[in-house]
């Protein structure tokens, strides 16, 4: 078992006891559909990647979520993508494991979701066709932060652009030089932790 399942399995057992079963069932029904699938621990959150992201899971304390990274492009036969036209790919909230659809249908569906990644078809641009912002640059202070923060770091390179860039215009909007170094240092903090920007507020 790899470091990052070890993870997940402590994610699971730290989550609220309805949600546990639901995390499990849906797992289960992941590793079933595809036996080599990689896990991993992403924004603080099990997910789930195979030739690029597929899915994810997250447990908060009222609800749980669920979503397939490219859900908007995904087949859904069955109707179960309540939020497909939503932003956010982890939408599909849960209270109780009685409401997650039959595992043969989450099987088959995880299963579309690796075949449209293994297609070479291309994600969707943005949400609504507008060409997607040029990558922010990285400030002095924070690069050189990230040198010396290798936690950080890594979890910094392997955010989405849309991620880093909230960070940095986090600390580049600050108007004073105090709050800039703390919000510098919260910054590392988090990202040492493997969490974005807004990862309180994130459905994952």
């Amino acid at each position: 078992m790899s470091d990052e399942s070890k993870k997940i399995d402590a994610y699971i057992a730290k989550a609220a006891p309805f949600a546990q079963p639901i995390l499990k069932r849906i797992r289960a029904a992941v590793r079933k559909a595809c036996p080599d699938i990689e896990e991993k621990v992403k924004w603080g959150c099990p997910s789930f990647e195979k030739n690029g992201m597929v899915c994810g899971v997250a447990a908060f304390k009222a609800h749980a979520t669920f979503g397939f990274w490219r859900g908007a492009q995904l087949d859904d036969p069955k109707g179960i993508l309540k939020a497909k036209g939503t932003a956010s790919f982890m939408a599909e909230k849960f209270t109780d494991v009685s409401q997650l659809p039959p595992d043969g249908v989450l099987v088959d569906y995880v299963k579309r979701a690796v075949a449209l990644n293994e297609s070479g078809l291309k994600s969707p641009m943005s949400r609504a066709g507008k060409k997607p912002k040029p990558e922010a640059k990285v400030p002095p202070d924070l690069a050189a932060a990230l040198k010396k923060n290798a936690k950080a770091r890594a979890a910094f390179e392997s955010f989405p652009p849309s991620h880093r860039r909230e960070y940095i215009e986090w600390i580049t909007e600050a108007k004073q030089e105090e709050t800039r170094n703390r919000r510098l240092a919260t910054t590392l903090e988090w990202l040492a932790k493997g969490k974005s920007r807004n990862w309180k507020y994130a459905k994952c």
